[in-house]
């Protein structure tokens, strides 16, 4: 038999069958023993019985007229006679016998003392230097009778008493196995980016050590995590100066030479360390997203952010291809703004670089904190849109881009407990692309 997988299941299980089992010894043994003294109480009343009727026997057959005759005595009222007995001579002829006395299952007299046969427990005395003696029997069905009473006492509180026994090794073990069950749930409570370590003070000694060992294992991984991110923003931040410097001077070449050629690959180089520049950028969002605080303790409107990126967006290459769609009244958020600017500014320029040229890309912030962004351009497949949260992913690879921008967002709704929706076509259209992140809002949420 395969043990059930649960570890409450196995302890109770266990228990119990343990319990069952000392029980049943216990109630055997008690048994064994009651039967023992038993027999010892019904010898003892089987002699009894023989040595008080026995001088009252005498009494009565001595002063007999008529020696040889077998009295048999009538009984006051019906019972049932447990003892019998039989008075004989030392020739063997019955003088006096119980009512209910049957002399076929009395054996021929062989001395004094307890006898047994298949059917009786016999106990034997004589009188008068053995002219008179008698034979009290006891039918061995009635003390197996008794023995079966007493096995059933012992037995039946075992259908009561073991059930509810069981039923408290049960609760017992549930609630020596709380703080296991607490630990789990904290545990699953935990977010994929949160690596902190786990209380486990309450834990029994036995699991304590492999707690320990579990919170070793995430101070590891966060620790390995913390020096991943601090690389690529330390690496992004100290890659920014120089890049601006190399830019400059492309961007001398370009305005001292004559030469075409010379021209064409310092525009060349030049574009390239712009590239170069927005990766930087990029890779320093990421780890922001990744590793910095994103909520406050205060809150703010998120309708100035949105304005002020898609306002600068726009001013830096896209005039009029943003629409904006703002609600009446302030959406106030504990989020922090530069996170939330770095999400919203990732969607657009996304839209911007991957949607159709002429078609406009519509920005909207609902009242209850939902940020929707999308555009006009082809249907891509779901398997396109599955693979567009990875890093340097990118839906189509003709485009310029880092491929990072919608992992940006991704990491950054998985910090705040929402999710990056991606939709192709936009719902209510046959073509374009939608992606839509649910904020938190200090507004009560509508039903």
């Amino acid at each position: 038999m395969r043990l059930p997988r649960s570890l409450q299941a196995r302890l109770g299980l266990s228990l119990g069958l343990v319990l069952t089992i000392l029980w049943l010894l216990a109630a055997t043994v008690t048994a064994v023993i009651v039967r023992s003294e038993m027999d010892e109480v019904f010898d003892s009343a089987l002699r009894e019985t023989a040595e008080r009727i026995l001088p009252l026997a005498v009494s009565d057959i001595v002063g007999r007229e008529d020696e040889g005759v077998t009295q048999r005595l009538s009984p006051i009222r019906a019972h049932d006679e447990y003892f019998t007995y039989l008075v004989r001579d030392a020739e063997g002829r019955i003088l006096l016998q119980s009512h209910a006395a049957d002399p076929a299952a009395f054996p021929p007299w062989d001395g004094p003392g307890f006898r047994q046969t298949a059917i009786n427990r016999l106990y034997s005395d004589a009188a008068l230097q053995g002219t008179v003696r008698i034979t009290v029997a006891e039918p061995l069905a009635h003390r197996a009778s008794v023995a079966r009473e007493i096995q059933m006492g012992l037995g039946l509180p075992l259908l009561i008493v073991l059930p509810v026994a069981l039923a408290a090794i049960i609760l017992a073990v549930r609630f020596s196995l709380a703080p296991l069950r607490r630990f789990r749930t904290r545990l699953e409570a935990r977010g994929v980016r949160d690596l902190s370590e786990v209380p486990a003070g309450d834990l029994p000694t036995e699991i304590g050590p492999l707690a320990t060992t579990l919170n070793s294992l995430l101070a590891r991984l966060r620790d390995a995590f913390e020096a991943e991110r601090s690389f690529a923003a330390n690496a992004a931040h100290e890659l920014r100066t120089p890049l601006a410097g190399a830019i400059a001077q492309a961007q001398r070449l370009r305005s001292e030479t004559r030469d075409p050629a010379t021209d064409a690959r310092a525009a060349e180089i030049e574009a390239t360390l712009k590239r170069l520049t927005r990766l930087s950028e990029r890779l320093m969002q990421l780890a922001r997203a990744e590793g910095g605080r994103l909520r406050m303790d205060r809150s703010t409107d998120l309708r100035v952010v949105a304005r002020v990126v898609v306002e600068d967006i726009d001013r830096a290459g896209a005039p009029g291809r943003i629409t904006l769609t703002l609600p009446d009244r302030a959406v106030m958020s504990d989020l922090d703004p530069d996170a939330f600017a770095i999400l919203c500014r990732n969607l657009v320029e996304n839209a911007l670089r991957h949607g159709a040229e002429t078609a406009p890309v519509e920005a909207t912030l609902t009242a209850e904190g939902q940020l929707i962004v999308a555009n006009d351009g082809p249907v891509l497949p779901r398997g396109t849109l599955d693979r567009l949260t990875a890093r340097f992913e990118r839906g189509d690879s003709s485009t310029d881009g880092s491929g990072l921008g919608l992992a940006i967002v991704a990491a950054i709704a998985d910090r705040i407990g929402s999710s990056l929706t991606l939709e192709s076509p936009r719902p209510g259209a046959s073509s374009g692309f939608q992606a839509s992140v649910r904020l938190p809002t200090d507004a009560p949420e509508t039903i």
